[in-house]
């Protein structure tokens, strides 16, 4: 694997819902949702502003004025014909909208939808209007098709941007479920987090808690694919897949989505994160006898191919039968630096296929 993963650094805010800028407002306390309409909170029955609506629903004051001048998603007050004060009504077709975009439905059609649902305009003639899930998403595993792939990053994007981690999650949760931990990572996570990131190049060192969150809910999603890991080695006796950050490394989430796509193969892994100490990563090769062993490296300052040759070097076994790992050079660290007799795939699926490879053969034996 090489540059398929993302930098990992700050990364910043994608494009707004709507198509504009968006401007970085606290999102509420998840554990206090909005009291519905019609509940007889004093706020919302007398009507609220565009600033305390836009917090509480995490948004921008520009996206609210934007969604009105756009999709007549306006408020049913105006004070003096300036002033704006949103109805509980309001608040409630526009919690749909907010729903509807996170989870990827294009702005239009989830204004569409959110007005009939607030009984603004009669439902539309026809198939019945977008729930809240992407329209047209393949249910198949594999590859997602361009187009989905687009409207899932725009869905996940627009809930980071919001800090809604619960629908951060839930995205990233069923895109694993319904298309698999690679095509997942290739289509859909790593384009939102380089959308992310060339969002943060641009806006001098802003919306870093949009980078960390979503990263943050990106590897919580890893994680949670790994259970329950695989169990494959136990039948023909290779070791397991060591994954480990050469010392000073910290970037990992690359190596968390192949460390996902291993278990979801059903190969045992042993993953250790990030920056390991050259003794702990030699005396857990000793230890467990790894059919592989994979070394992720994000820069060249901490690429060593010293490490490597040593890594390879590592020996186990009995006298006559002795074995040693395959070294795979993973992130973009590696590049330019010629490894002889080491594994360098381009990117995840050819990660995934050389080590169901090299598992099946249980790594190279050096007869001593």
């Amino acid at each position: 694997m090489s540059e398929n993963g993302p930098s990992e650094r700050h990364l910043p805010v994608p494009p707004d819902p709507d198509g504009g800028a968006a401007q970085a407002v606290p999102n509420r306390s998840r554990g206090q949702s909005a009291p519905e309409a019609g509940s007889g909170h004093p706020a919302l029955e007398a009507g609220v502003t565009t600033g305390a609506l836009a917090r509480r629903l995490g948004v921008s004051p520009t996206t609210l004025r934007s969604w009105d001048r756009r999709y007549g998603l306006g408020p049913a007050v105006r004070d003096d014909g300036r002033h704006r004060r949103w109805t509980p009504q309001d608040v409630a077709m526009l919690e749909t909208m907010c729903r509807l975009t996170s989870s990827g439905v294009p702005p239009a059609e989830a204004a569409r939808a959110a007005k009939e649902a607030s009984g603004a305009v009669p439902p539309a003639p026809g198939p019945a209007s977008p729930g809240p899930g992407p329209r047209g998403r393949s249910r198949a595993p594999g590859a997602l098709p361009l187009g989905d792939a687009r409207q899932e990053c725009r869905g996940l994007a627009r809930a980071a941007v919001r800090l809604d981690a619960p629908a951060v999650e839930r995205q990233l949760v069923s895109l694993v479920e319904l298309h698999g931990v690679v095509a997942a990572w290739e289509d859909v996570m790593v384009p939102t987090l380089h959308a992310v990131g060339r969002k943060w190049e641009s806006s001098g060192d802003r919306y870093v808690e949009v980078e960390h969150l979503l990263s943050w809910h990106i590897s919580t999603a890893l994680r949670r694919a790994t259970w329950p890991a695989g169990h494959g080695g136990a039948d023909t006796g290779a070791g397991p897949v060591v994954l480990a950050c050469v010392p000073g490394e910290q970037h990992t989430l690359p190596l968390e989505a192949l460390n996902a796509g291993l278990a979801e193969a059903g190969l045992p892994t042993r993953m250790f994160g990030s920056a390991v100490p050259v003794e702990a990563l030699t005396a857990a090769v000793r230890r467990l006898g790894p059919s592989a062993v994979v070394l992720w490296s994000q820069a060249r300052s901490t690429a060593s191919l010293p490490l490597a040759r040593h890594v390879a070097a590592t020996r186990w076994g009995v006298t006559g039968a002795r074995r040693r790992p395959v070294v795979l050079l993973g992130g973009p660290g590696w590049a330019g630096q010629r490894a002889p007799g080491m594994l360098r795939p381009p990117g995840l699926r050819d990660a995934l296929a050389a080590l169901a490879g090299t598992y099946e053969t249980g790594g190279p034996e050096v007869r001593s």
